[in-house]
């Protein structure tokens, strides 16, 4: 029996790599908890505290295929440490800046740099490297839920500490919980060897793939149309969860509703996508991918239709937080499980890091531009309907993917 298939070996390997990722993410995906204290204290406008928080979004997901190639080349301990510290400064010296500038180098880059770097591409590549095909869908499903269990416990804690000590001592404290990841990155410090084994249809076998220089495989993989129809739709999702991250606290003011409405609502969403992960990851070794992310699309717009159409109530907040949540990051494990289909885990970490830059293109644009609508409008009404547009755009966008139909678990499979 190999090192990477004995049981509890697979959960150690899942579940520090999950602990990271709920370090690295907890906090970020409640970072619209800061906007109004921000605001409040520096007077710099909602406008360029988005724009800020926009470059963060952009810089986050241009790290990913930077971090995941330098990941594949060196294995991902160190990676992942140099992220833990770049985070832990952005946290420290963001309290410190009092312009817009400040503010895009502290939040916008050094924060989104760190996070980054100790976030999906290379977590779920470095599971993947070390485990066998059968079981990749479900790893990246658990870690991904880490991240999700980050969100449930930072948003509550963080608009505790920002009542009690405000926001900069919120900020100060985030910076020292970022240093517990350094621990755990030195845990997955090797590079293991890559597991031989093709689960599509039409793709090279990871032994022709490890042959290939990274320059070649990510110039193979631009070229492919499935490749490309998985950005379009992982574009709309972090123009999706950017927007509901930054501005779903503004959105709940706005309605009247106090503060911890917010927080607890990031919170729900956190816990119920615990649940999702882990059920896209159970699927992912059961039904195709895109069939999954198609629903998960098609779904958000309908959850934000029945929104708009909801009277505005703290119950109406929990329940629409519930009902996202359970697709909020769930599309990760589907999304790295169609990537790893088509190519292989040799250079998974550089090409899902491509497919999560164009995530967060989409989400510089979901955080900026809600700024812009609630500053210029007063509200975020069209930036609703533009989510729900975009939805189901993405649910079109995954139907032609080239993937193989699951027949009985990985083993046999027939051409789509």
């Amino acid at each position: 029996m190999t090192f990477s298939k004995r049981p509890h070996t697979f959960w150690f390997i899942v579940l520090i790599a999950a602990a990271l990722l709920m370090i690295t993410m907890g906090a970020r995906q409640s970072q619209g908890l800061f906007v109004s204290p921000i605001n409040t204290a520096t007077g710099l406008g909602i406008a360029n505290i988005s724009f800020a928080m926009a470059i963060g979004q952009f810089v986050w997901g241009a790290v990913q295929p930077i971090a995941g190639a330098v990941a594949d080349r060196y294995g991902p301990g160190r990676v992942l440490a140099a992220g833990a510290i770049i985070l832990a400064i952005g946290y420290a010296v963001t309290p410190l800046m009092g312009s817009s500038f400040g503010l895009v180098l502290s939040i916008g880059i050094l924060t989104a740099a760190g996070s980054g770097a100790g976030s999906f591409s290379v977590l779920i590549g470095a599971a993947a490297q070390r485990l066998p095909a059968e079981r990749r869908g479900m790893a990246a499903g658990v870690i991904n839920a880490g991240g999700s269990f980050g969100q449930f416990l930072f948003a509550p804690l963080l608009q505790k500490i920002i009542t009690v000590l405000g926001w900069m001592g919120a900020m100060w404290s985030l910076a020292v919980i970022s240093l517990f990841a350094l621990p755990m990155a030195w845990l997955l410090r090797k590079q293991p060897p890559t597991h031989n084994t093709s689960t599509s249809t039409g793709a090279a076998s990871e032994a022709t793939i490890a042959e290939k220089p990274l320059k070649t495989a990510v110039y193979e993989a631009l070229q492919d149309r499935s490749y490309l129809l998985l950005h379009a739709g992982f574009f709309t999702c972090g123009f999706h969860i950017a927007f509901l991250v930054t501005h779903l606290p503004g959105e709940v003011q706005l309605c009247g509703l106090p503060p911890n409405v917010a927080s607890w609502s990031l919170a729900i969403i956190g816990l119920a996508n615990i649940v999702g992960s882990l059920m896209a990851g159970w699927g992912v070794g059961r039904y195709r991918s895109k069939t999954i992310l198609v629903g998960m699309y098609a779904s958000r717009a309908i959850i934000i239709g029945l929104y708009l159409l909801a009277p505005k109530t703290a119950t109406t907040f929990y329940i629409f937080a519930a009902a996202l949540g359970v697709t909020w990051l769930s599309t990760v494990p589907p999304t790295a499980g169609v990537v790893g289909k088509l190519f292989g885990t040799r250079y998974l970490s550089t090409l899902f890091g491509l497919t999560l830059l164009s995530h967060q293109i989409g989400g510089f644009f979901g955080a900026w531009l809600g700024g812009i609508a609630v500053t210029q409008q007063g509200n975020y009404t069209w930036m609703w309907v533009a989510d729900m547009v975009l939805a189901l755009a993405a649910a079109l966008c995954n139907l032609p993917i080239r993937e193989a139909v699951i027949v009985k678990r990985v083993s046999t499979l027939k051409t789509a």
